[in-house]
């Protein structure tokens, strides 16, 4: 073999690795669980079929990452959850609007294929598609030496939904004297990472060394979809909010009417140890709230006469509960008392 000639693996790009990781990929999610057969994967591109019974279908699309919980995830070596955020943050998205997801596709990007890091990636995401029941028709790994430091990677994902005309989600159904609901979180879910690791630097905390950082930081983002959907079905909500970056005040203001305000009382907001730990090494109480969910996943806005309904709709942990209701003002948001953290 000529040692000057040019190959594609020379450069840094293994096909035949690439070629390993599509098969394996298309083993995983085809796996027949109950009635949830997914396909579609290795074309070019994925063909699905709109619901014949939703009138009047419109699409929605979303799209996100996970952050820099990418790098919690490569100091513990440990990759099994961050799939199932990544289809969260999209489908969580999707649900505000009223669309039952329908299709997910992920992109990864890496410096150079590492199987056993992918596989695990992969599955996470295979485990995120069923819980939402939506179906990955596919995505694209992309090899890329140089612009990726070695063991570097990114994953994005893009969710399609669908909704008919009339079931669509709007400001408009949101009313005076209407409950907010906080859906609780599993925790930080895929938000603030960046601070969360500037302040594990500049402590030099070793999460490695912490039982309770190892369990908390890499806890797999809540998937609302199921639940949120039969509530939408049975027409017991007049709004929603994912309660991602920004936070609650900034997230829930995007869903309120003019001339309406959400007013939520932070004292009736049940936190996790997790955020009281945050807090407690040194964040305010503006910046916590401004960058972290604090144990508020996502908010459903419902007339108070259906209150007792919406709870039968969830298992103990994540029953919804009152934090706050609407009123008239000119805001959109009043924060009123503070979260106890202790």
């Amino acid at each position: 073999m000529n040692k000057k000639l040019f190959t594609y693996k020379k450069s840094g790009v293994n096909i035949n690795a690439a070629d390993n990781f599509i098969k394996f990929i298309s083993s995983v999610s085809t796996k027949k669980k109950g009635k949830k057969k997914f396909s579609n994967i290795g074309g070019f591109g994925s063909i699905s079929d709109i619901p014949k019974h939703i009138k009047k279908p419109k699409i929605v699309a979303c799209t996100d990452g996970v952050g820099t919980k990418i790098e919690i995830a490569n100091t513990l070596n440990k990759y099994d959850t961050i799939g199932i955020d990544l289809v969260a943050m999209s489908v969580n998205d999707l649900i505000v609007q009223g669309a039952k997801p329908l299709l997910f596709l992920d992109y990864i990007s890496i410096n150079k294929i590492n199987l056993i890091k992918l596989k695990s990636i992969i599955k996470g995401v295979v485990k995120g598609c069923k819980e939402s029941d939506c179906e990955l028709v596919g995505g694209e790994t992309a090899e890329m030496p140089g612009t990726y430091e070695k063991d570097k990677f990114d994953i994005a994902g893009f969710a399609v939904g669908v909704v008919g005309k009339n079931k669509i989600l709007n400001k408009n159904k949101i009313k005076k004297n209407d409950l907010i609901l906080s859906i609780p979180s599993s925790g930080l879910h895929s938000n603030g990472f960046s601070l969360v690791r500037f302040l594990l630097n500049q402590k030099k905390i070793n999460i490695k060394k912490s039982k309770f950082l190892k369990t908390e930081l890499l806890k797999p983002t809540k998937i609302y979809v199921k639940e949120v959907l039969k509530l939408l079905d049975k027409n017991l909500v007049n709004g929603c909010a994912n309660i991602t970056g920004g936070g609650l005040a900034e997230n829930i203001k995007r869903v309120i009417p003019e001339n309406l305000v959400a007013e939520i009382n932070l004292n009736k907001i049940n936190t996790y140890k997790i955020f009281k730990w945050l807090k407690m090494n040194g964040i305010t109480d503006k910046e916590m709230l401004k960058t972290f969910n604090c144990g508020v996943g996502f908010c459903i806005i419902i007339n108070p006469k259906n209150l007792n309904k919406v709870k039968k709709y969830f298992k103990k942990k994540f029953k919804p509960y009152v934090i706050g209701k609407i009123s008239e003002g000119k805001n959109k948001v009043k924060l009123n008392g503070s979260i106890n953290w202790i």
